[in-house]
């Protein structure tokens, strides 16, 4: 049964990175779409990026207010996900998990259509 692990949250100021790391155990990631979502303290938890290796091809969706500044990539071994954050901003703070949903179902930035979600990393920017 596949697990997630998300590890590389912290405080950074604002205008600086952080890369999140995503690390399936249990399977790989072969066949699935994995997305992150963030949720900021009394707010909706809201999908930011998501991935997927789909035959010859690789699909991704963004959010629009990341887009520019994330970038969500898969190691080759297809068991880790990263989500690279750059130009960090007070808005982004939050919880980010990451989440897959059935295998082989196309990449969606929507929570409800998830099953499987790790416990969560913090990210703190300062202003």
């Amino acid at each position: 049964q596949l697990q997630l692990a998300e590890s590389g949250g912290g405080l950074v100021q604002s205008g600086e990175s952080l890369r999140l790391s995503c690390t399936a155990s249990g399977s790989t990631f072969l066949g699935y779409a994995v997305t992150w979502f963030r949720q900021a303290p009394g707010k909706e938890r809201e999908g930011v990026s998501c991935i997927r290796n789909f035959r010859n091809s690789v699909e991704t969706k963004n959010a629009d207010s990341v887009k520019g500044r994330f970038t969500v990539s898969r190691d080759n071994a297809k068991t880790t996900v990263y989500l690279q954050m750059n130009s960090l901003k007070p808005e982004d703070i939050g919880l980010y998990f990451c989440a897959t949903r059935s295998r082989g179902l196309p990449c969606s930035l929507n929570p409800d259509e998830h099953d499987t979600w790790g416990q969560g990393t913090q990210v703190t920017v300062s202003s």
